[in-house]
């Protein structure tokens, strides 16, 4: 799987992207057909303290499935979305099994 990370409006530590990158990688181990994964990071201008946000887009065999959360850090926002798409990729499958 291709992982694409960006950050917007300032510049993401190795820890953090290291981080980001082995929660989504362990989401082939649900699904095995993923293509790539697309996330990006950003810093909202709110004041209160969930103000960082975190998207991700997970291609995968005839969809593409998609989350955003915020929280007070981008490792709980990216754990949100992370076990948020889990449900989704379950879903899918499901439906794909009915469908065969």
């Amino acid at each position: 799987m291709n992982i694409k990370i960006q950050s917007i409006h300032f510049t993401a530590d190795k820890k953090l992207i290291e981080f980001i990158t082995q929660k989504i990688e362990k989401l082939e181990h649900f699904y095995d057909q993923i293509i790539d994964a697309n996330i990006y990071l950003k810093l909202n201008n709110h004041r209160t303290k969930d103000n960082k946000h975190v998207e991700v887009k997970l291609n995968i065999m005839n969809n593409t499935l998609f989350k955003e959360a915020e929280s007070n850090s981008f490792e709980a926002a990216s754990d949100m979305v992370v076990d948020a798409l889990k449900i989704q990729i379950t879903k899918h499958k499901e439906m794909l099994l009915e469908k065969s």
